[in-house]
């Protein structure tokens, strides 16, 4: 029932219920900050990056290493917290848990390698070069579908590049934040560097508004829907902030006649159904050549009876858990509504499931470009199957959208790997690969699907400012 602000555990008079999405018990009661409270972590961590910024890179390296470690030594209950904040299976939140660490590592490692550059002057009376420095107090705004992940991705970025941390975590979501911050206290993170600002959604707007407009933070990074980053963008200039995005996606996952059809089927099984389809980079759009297409849905539908199996999210073997809310059911069940009334097909599922905010795994055929699940994110375990004749027409229909996150094709001919690759406007491909995040290299999108990058070696550039340097010798 506390935030985390200066390195110390504060009481902020008002508290929040978060509640478990899968039997509907209170897990705990959060702190419910305020704009005042927002405001107080920017002015500390702004005192801290004084003092942080100036700390060696190796220091700061051994700090986030030691903080790798404690996170995987606490894999277990870390886990067990991200199942009951947000109902991911235990098994799939442990995957999180480790997947989240490697962020942690790979961005301890980075610390040590913000290059600057010696430049090749063109004048015999002078040197250029440049070198990189952090930017200041860095503010984030994270949500509950991977929110151990999330947060290692951002906040480590911004820690490693020598910056200081004000993150507001999802309401849904708020003590694996709180966790991660009391794993990072007792790896050595000096007050400030990190505080956590909890909030329940009726004063997320001030807290979110206080973030993107305060003079003294100097980056913004959010994750979640087009429509709020959009929001937190117009706020964001009215002081000219760096700002990274990852946003709303509608991926295109394109089966070839080519293609290996076992491996496109646990491609689909990886990509839509992972977290009970609740990610950015879930397989939206499913297109099929129409040879192929047949033999493929009754592939997938058995892969689906096999592995796709609910339950308590508790138990090892269960790999589909409920949604986060009822609101997100809802959505679900529009969708597939919508879907039916224009003519597709339930070839699997589509109801609800063992307590009201499980959803079944579905598959819809017969699908055409007017039904909402192809023109909208579901964010739902609904894989919605198109028929295409060519290349060039999937191509057409797969571009066919302001989002851009991530798209996947499988195809056993390399000259067409190739073309559509290049081709696909996303800015992620899983090429034969339905899985493609990790922490070496640059996640996210482009057109409506974000700004900037996170992970690999450019994670750093979203946190630090290039200074150019003139001598006169």
């Amino acid at each position: 029932d506390k935030a985390y602000i200066n390195g110390e555990w504060l009481k902020v008079g008002k508290t929040f219920p978060v509640t478990n999405p899968y039997n509907g018990k209170i897990v705990g009661h959060a702190a419910d900050c305020n704009k005042q409270h927002a405001q107080d972590a920017i002015e500390v961590a702004k005192t801290a990056f004084g003092s942080w910024k100036e700390t060696c890179s190796k220091e700061r390296a051994k700090i986030l290493l030691k903080w790798h470690q404690l996170i995987l030594s606490s894999s277990q209950r870390l886990a067990e917290l991200i199942t009951v904040e947000n109902g991911k299976p235990i098994t799939e939140a442990l995957t999180e848990v480790a997947f989240g660490a490697t962020f942690v590592e790979w961005l301890a490692e980075e610390a040590k390698r913000n290059y600057g550059t010696t430049i090749p002057t063109p004048h015999p009376n002078k040197r250029l070069m440049s070198i990189k420095q952090p930017i200041g107090v860095a503010g984030m705004i994270t949500p509950w579908n991977s929110p151990n992940s999330m947060i290692t991705r951002k906040a480590c970025s911004a820690i490693a590049a020598g910056c200081t941390v004000v993150l507001k975590p999802s309401e849904e979501t708020p003590f694996c934040a709180l966790a991660l911050a009391k794993l990072g206290e007792e790896a050595g993170l000096p007050p400030g560097v990190l505080n956590i600002v909890p909030t329940s959604r009726e004063r997320t707007p001030e807290v979110g508004e206080v973030i993107c407009t305060h003079p003294d933070v100097a980056a913004v990074s959010f994750t979640g829907s087009t429509a709020t980053g959009k929001h937190l963008l117009e706020l964001s200039a009215s002081t000219v902030k760096k700002v990274s995005l990852e946003l709303g996606g509608l991926a295109p996952f394109i089966i070839f006649d080519s293609a290996d059809i076992e491996k496109a089927v646990q491609g689909v099984i990886a990509s839509k159904f992972r977290y009970m389809g609740q990610t950015c980079v879930c397989a939206n759009r499913i297109f099929v050549q129409e040879s192929i297409h047949d033999e493929f849905v009754s592939k997938l539908v058995a892969a689906m009876k096999k592995e796709l199996i609910l339950g308590d999210t508790m138990d090892p073997n269960v790999t589909i858990g409920p949604l986060i809310n009822e609101k997100a059911v809802q959505k679900v069940e529009s969708h597939v509504e919508d879907a039916v009334r224009l003519g597709a097909k339930v070839v699997y599922g589509g109801k609800r499931g063992p307590t009201s905010l499980f959803y079944e795994p579905t598959l819809l055929t017969n699908i055409n470009e007017q039904m909402k699940c192809l023109n909208e994110e579901t964010f739902g375990p609904v894989a919605p199957i198109m028929k295409f004749k060519s290349e060039e027409e999937v191509l057409d229909m797969a571009n066919d959208t302001r989002f851009g996150l991530a798209g996947y094709f499988y195809s056993n001919d390399v000259d067409q790997c190739w073309r559509v690759a290049e081709k696909l406007e996303v800015g992620m491909v899983g090429i034969n690969e339905g899985f493609v995040n990790t922490a070496e290299a640059p996640f996210g999108g482009v057109k409506e699907s974000g700004l900037g990058r996170e992970g690999s070696q450019f994670a750093l550039d979203e946190f630090t400012e290039m200074k150019y340097m003139c001598w006169g010798v």
